[in-house]
């Protein structure tokens, strides 16, 4: 399912237009992409946990050259399913 998809979903739920779904999905996006970059989890009950992972640096290997590099710390993106939504997929 793509954006555009989800939009025409929401829309057809919601008995909204299209334009308003698509104000909707952003605004939510938003929402949880900056709580995120904030170091804050983004919880909705059943559906699901949107957490900011930290890695730490570590060594690797270049696999052309396979010369050694160090890798930065970073963060990452993560999503922990809730109960509801695994067992809607699972059904």
């Amino acid at each position: 399912m793509t954006k555009t998809d989800l939009v025409e979903v929401v829309a057809g739920k919601g008995k909204i237009s299209k334009a308003a779904a698509l104000e909707a999905v952003d605004a939510l996006t938003d929402v949880i992409a900056g709580a995120m970059k904030k170091g804050d989890k983004v919880t909705l009950v059943g559906f699901g946990t949107f957490v900011v992972a930290k890695r730490a640096a570590r060594n690797g290997v270049n696999p052309q050259t396979r010369q050694k590099i160090k890798i930065k710390a970073s963060k990452a993106p993560r999503f922990k399913a809730g109960k509801a939504l695994k067992d809607a997929v699972n059904k």
